[in-house]
């Protein structure tokens, strides 16, 4: 078991530098006019594949390092160059990791490889959950998988809303109810593949932020998918349920908390994504305020401004601490037994939210201005309190923990 530190070692540091170039010199360029088109970046997506960092292995490494802090290290240096387009790169990963988590090997080798391409015709994949009346409900979801067992397939019905390349993915995870008695329990995820009658794009979502990642609605009319695409097959299913259904007789909370605890280990890599939108804006104000005269001086030696970049440090610094120790605790194995990881994705939200107010502030009338990036900062994140639970469903999350206690 890896120990907590705070020493990234030399394999960790050269891979965040390298990062940290790519986001410099390829997404910070193109970040405006993405924003402004509101379009998927493919140029800047292949652009990444041919450097090898949109592929499985760039994430199954950093996933796997030993200390945790492999996600949570690249989350933060691709949203320091831009959100909108560090989605849309790291978006088809949560569909690529519902495949590599919960399906079989012959499953993995088949439909990995075509979420993402390659470097010359790169595809794009989405993890389709949420639902317009289930989103923090999860247990409200509707969209139902029904087995045809004459022909060995799944037929899926609903809607789908807020996924991430919804619509013009190659590969779609959809996520269904086949048992409505079990609660979140009694859902399986299920591969669409490319072209399958039924499935379409519903409405796409003109957003505040994070503009160049596509959202959309998907619209399930009678699709029908082969037996094989149900992911770890039926017959794991079939034991999976009846496990659920002897627990829901003997205490139905050990199924929400099991369910919790997948959550709570995905958290912090969010509060990554927020760590470098609040660095990105930071830096920013901090710049500018060294350059920036007025009275006859730079304006950080206001006091004023000087103690607001003050708080701001600190407060990122204290969000990337917060989630530094989530994930070292969910790689090797430590429970939250106090909600970190709803803890660290709480506080590097807010955090985020709150900083990149304040570099608009200290920008003045210019952080109010397209020309500067701190406003496209402050939509961006936006998000961050809202997607993966928002900060109203941490607390209560953190709340019920600390109290052992249902709180309504």
């Amino acid at each position: 078991m890896a120990e907590f530190t705070l020493d990234l070692n030399d394999d960790q540091k050269q891979v965040r530098d390298w990062l940290h170039g790519f986001a410099a010199d390829v997404i910070r360029p193109a970040a405006s006019e993405w924003d402004e088109r509101e379009e998927t970046p493919w140029p800047v997506i292949q652009e990444a594949a041919k450097v090898g960092i949109y592929s499985l292995d760039f994430y199954a490494q950093q996933f796997f390092d030993p200390t945790g802090l492999g996600i949570p290290m690249a989350m933060e240096e691709l949203f320091w160059g831009d959100a909108g387009i560090a989605l849309s790169i790291v978006g088809t990963g949560l569909a690529a990791f519902g495949v590599l988590a919960n399906g079989t090997e012959e499953q993995i080798g088949t439909w990995i490889p075509q979420m993402y391409g390659d470097a010359n015709d790169v595809k794009v994949a989405a993890f389709c959950s949420s639902e317009p009346d289930a989103g923090s409900d999860v247990a409200a979801m509707r969209t139902r998988a029904v087995y045809d067992e004459a022909k060995d397939e799944w037929v899926l019905d609903g809607t789908k809303t807020w996924a991430t390349n919804g619509g013009i993915a190659n590969v779609h995870v959809v996520v269904a109810v086949v048992d409505a008695g079990l609660g979140s329990k009694g859902h399986a995820s299920f591969i669409v593949p490319p072209g399958t009658p039924g499935l379409s794009q519903g409405q796409k979502f003109k957003k505040h932020g994070i503009r160049a990642s596509h959202t959309a609605e998907v619209v399930l009319e009678g699709v029908r998918v082969p037996g094989h695409c149900l992911l770890g097959g039926k017959e794991k299913l079939d034991e999976r349920l009846a496990r659920a259904r002897e627990r829901v007789k003997s205490g139905g909370e050990r199924v929400k908390n099991a369910a919790m605890a997948t959550f709570e280990a995905s958290r912090p890599a969010v509060g990554a994504m927020a760590v470098g939108t609040a660095r990105a804006a930071y830096e920013v104000a901090l710049d500018y305020a060294k350059t920036r005269s007025q009275f006859g001086r730079p304006i950080i030696d206001n006091q004023g401004i000087a103690f607001q970049l003050a708080d701001m440090r600190t407060q990122i610094d204290a969000a990337r601490l917060l989630v530094w120790r989530a994930s070292w605790m969910a790689t090797t194995g430590k429970p939250f037994t106090s909600a970190e990881g709803s803890m660290s994705k709480l506080y590097a939200s807010e955090t985020a939210k709150k900083v990149t107010a304040q570099a608009i502030q200290i920008l003045g009338g210019n952080g109010f201005t397209r020309e500067y990036p701190v406003e496209r900062m402050h939509r961006d994140a936006a998000i961050y309190t809202i997607f993966e639970g928002t900060s109203e469903i941490q607390r209560l999350v953190i709340a019920r923990t600390l109290s052992g206690m249902p709180i309504r």
